[in-house]
């Protein structure tokens, strides 16, 4: 069964692989909430 999710912007073998997908997902939700901390420490200057 073949999918279609590396035809978008992730144009390499594998994208679609759970383990890819759940790697991405950790990063991008990492620096999100890395921006959120920075953004708070700094506005509130938290420590």
């Amino acid at each position: 069964m073949s999918t279609d999710f590396n035809r978008g912007i992730m144009k390499f073998e594998g994208a679609d692989n759970p383990v890819m997908i759940a790697v991405s997902a950790v990063l991008v939700l990492g620096a999100i909430a890395t921006l959120i901390w920075w953004a708070l420490s700094t506005a509130y200057v938290l420590h």
